[in-house]
């Protein structure tokens, strides 16, 4: 899938939760759906991006919450 289009879909979920008031809970939020959601390979990808070119083009709340989500791959793949 183009990173174009996973930027996207990941500004999309973050939109959705950006009306949460508690910010943590929001990036949260949006780690957990695309941990839950997305297939492995899109994760990668997108957790691939955020190092590679600062996630540009993601929200600041997408950027966030991918860094939560490479947080918890990490976390995962060490337990």
């Amino acid at each position: 899938m183009s990173i174009e289009h996973l930027v996207r879909m990941v500004n999309d979920i973050s939109d959705y939760f950006r009306s949460e008031p508690d910010r943590s809970a929001a990036i949260a939020g949006v780690s957990n759906h695309l941990k839950k959601y997305w297939d492995p390979r899109m994760r990668r990808q997108i957790i691939a991006h955020l190092g590679e070119h600062g996630g540009e083009g993601l929200s600041e709340l997408g950027q966030a919450s991918v860094a939560k989500l490479r947080e918890l791959d990490a976390a995962q793949s060490a337990g």
